[in-house]
């Protein structure tokens, strides 16, 4: 089976076999008797390939500019004038121009795919962040409710009610920080200020602050390595963020620790980059929960994370922080057992600090 692969096959396909008609019509007639000279056969039979050739390429092209410009129109987002088309497949062969074509419906298959995930998300994120707020607002509108139809006259309610309202307030103006938090990152991780610094020593001055709160639990909080200070891990970051991410990591431990638990921070030198360990050996997280864990106000136990006034933007926050360094953050865990988060900083050698 013959495979035309270009314009111009096909014209000098259609040629050779007029030019064949025709030598066929030109032997007839000399076997007939009639007087023709091989010149005169040569000539027309040249002339014949040369005029169909030629015609049958000029209309093979515009046949395919006709049927290839809406499709172009299409690809290109605009209107495509015949001359625009007839550039495009010069020297073109027909499946170049499919390949062209089914590239383009490829990556055009995954940018719907991509923006309908995208308004998926979207959709999901409004939803989470109305149910979040809705609960807070309600609350606070019944206690004042309770308090305007005679409550505040009341002394054994006037004050509790107040103090739940207050509470309420409090996590409402956690959740709008921390989405104020999350937008500014989006918006600006782009201007970090790295500096140099020893995460051993922001990383217990965190813990220490942390102790207030691990002490209602009985959690104890130990920063390996913290005893003899500068430690040999310094690292190159935004060393405020990072002492977010830390906030965030070792009060998440506190909460979802268990009573008399522990809280470990650990370090580990990985050539190029430094290691950093938060260990718990609290509730742990299952399996089915893990790759969801990093994502705007997913919680394990939506219950308990309310009671301990989490918004769970938290682990969002600290995913954020983390890859706008260029690094990743991972977790590990069991239920029953704990919870270890794990995140890279780019190294400091001791060297470069002197």
């Amino acid at each position: 089976m013959i495979r035309i692969k270009t314009k111009e096959g096909a014209s000098l396909l259609i040629a050779l076999l007029a030019t064949a008609i025709v030598a066929g019509i030109l032997l007839t007639l000399r076997a007939r008797g009639i007087e023709l000279s091989w010149i005169a056969v040569a000539t027309v039979l040249l002339c014949t390939f040369g005029v169909v050739s030629g015609a049958a390429l000029f209309i093979i092209r515009k046949y395919v500019a006709y049927k290839l410009k809406p499709i172009y129109s299409i690809v290109l987002s605009r209107d495509v004038h015949t001359r625009e088309i007839f550039s495009e497949l010069k020297d073109k062969r027909v499946e170049n121009i499919g390949e062209e074509l089914t590239a383009w419906a490829d990556t055009n298959d995954k940018e719907i795919a991509r923006l309908k995930e995208t308004e998926r998300f979207r959709k999901q994120y409004l939803g989470n962040v109305a149910h979040e707020l809705k609960t807070p607002i309600f609350n606070i509108q019944g206690y004042i409710s309770t308090l305007l139809d005679g409550g505040l006259e009341d002394e054994l309610i006037n004050r509790k009610y107040l103090e739940r309202a207050e509470k309420s307030i409090d996590r409402l103006i956690n959740i709008v920080n921390d989405l104020d938090t999350i937008s500014k990152l989006e918006s600006s991780m782009n201007r970090l200020e790295m500096t140099r610094f020893d995460i051993v020593a922001l990383a217990k001055e965190i813990a220490e602050q942390a102790e207030i709160e691990a002490d209602k639990k009985h959690i104890q909080i130990s920063v390996k390595g913290a005893d003899n200070l500068p430690s040999p891990f310094w690292v190159q970051a935004d060393k405020h963020y990072i002492g977010q991410v830390l906030v965030n990591l070792i009060i998440n431990s506190i909460r979802y620790g268990k009573e008399n638990g522990a809280t470990r921070i650990r370090f580990r030198d990985m050539l190029d980059k430094i290691l950093v360990e938060v260990e718990d050996n609290g509730q742990g997280i299952g399996k089915e929960d893990l790759p969801r864990i990093f994502e705007r106000f997913y919680r394990t136990d939506k219950g308990r994370s309310r009671e301990q006034g989490g918004t769970g933007l938290g682990l969002a926050i600290v995913k954020h922080i983390i890859e706008a360094h260029g690094e990743r953050i991972s977790v590990r865990s069991e239920l029953g057992v704990g919870s270890t988060f794990s995140f890279t900083l780019k190294k400091v050698e001791l060297q470069d600090l002197k």
